[in-house]
């Protein structure tokens, strides 16, 4: 009977130790800024490094692709949770053969910036951005929110709250809990979580046009979150959902003409 206590009583002390371990460092297991997958790709655009000031002693380093903002929509492009500026260098690549100016801006802690990611600093950081871009002369009808992975939970909650020229979300999230449930289905992850980025309540407020694009092969975000949100979403809203890409999305002829025709339409 003692050794039962003694081993029922480890068992639950080891249980709190992980819930004490997730609840102080989650944010270090979402917010990967050392992570880099980076293939040498050979950056075939033009573009200005530049850094943005969102907020006190915290500047974004930023790529800036601007072809003509009188006549071209520009694309903000928000990244992932892992990795720097050049692991989208392929994305790049490819985006910019559209007519598009580029905006790709990395977060707090990521490509060598200060600061550190949370929800929070995210959103204020991306409402900057739009602010920097609206001294350039642009309108938020001018602007196409860009959100991959991650970046999808603060594009939504912008787009959640001002009107845009559109919004594309590749590999979405229905929430950072939803998620986290998929990865730590043993923790009560909805006690836990500071930065929840609940995506799946706020896409019912976005009334700009909404393009959502999710690999049924996402072995990281399941592709049902995507259908998910594309069912919650509101018209206009267009899909693509292809049976053969994971979560890094191939850039393909099809990916590429489906973003034209969205831009075109919007």
């Amino acid at each position: 009977m003692k050794y039962l206590y003694l081993t029922a009583t480890s068992i639950i002390l080891a249980y709190l130790l992980v819930n004490l371990f997730v609840y102080f460092y989650q944010r270090n297991l979402l917010y990967n800024p050392s992570e880099n997958n980076y293939l040498n790709d050979k950056i075939n655009f033009d573009y200005q490094e530049i850094f943005i000031e969102t907020d006190k002693n915290i500047k974004l380093k930023s790529w800036f692709i601007n072809k003509d903002l009188n006549r071209f929509k520009t694309l903000v492009f928000f990244h992932g949770n892992a990795g720097n500026l050049l692991n989208r260098v392929h994305k790049l690549n490819e985006l910019s053969k559209l007519d598009l100016n580029i905006l790709l801006i990395s977060w707090r802690s990521f490509s060598g910036n200060k600061g550190k990611p949370t929800e929070e600093n995210l959103y204020y950081d991306a409402k900057q951005i739009v602010k920097w871009l609206k001294t350039q002369g642009l309108d938020n009808k001018d602007i196409v929110l860009y959100g991959e992975s991650l970046g999808t939970g603060v594009a939504i909650e912008l787009a959640s709250k001002n009107n845009f020229g559109g919004i594309i979300l590749e590999s979405p999230f229905t929430s950072m809990v939803d998620a986290a449930k998929i990865y730590y289905p043993y923790l009560p992850v909805n006690l836990l979580l500071r930065d929840r980025y609940d995506s799946k309540i706020k896409i019912k407020n976005i009334k700009s046009p909404v393009l959502i694009m999710h690999g049924k092969m996402d072995n990281i975000v399941p592709q049902r979150m995507g259908l998910e949100l594309f069912e919650k979403a509101n018209n206009p809203k267009f899909g693509y959902f292809p049976e053969d890409d994971d979560h890094m999305m191939e850039y393909n002829s099809q990916l590429l003409n489906k973003i034209k025709l969205f831009i075109n339409q919007i």
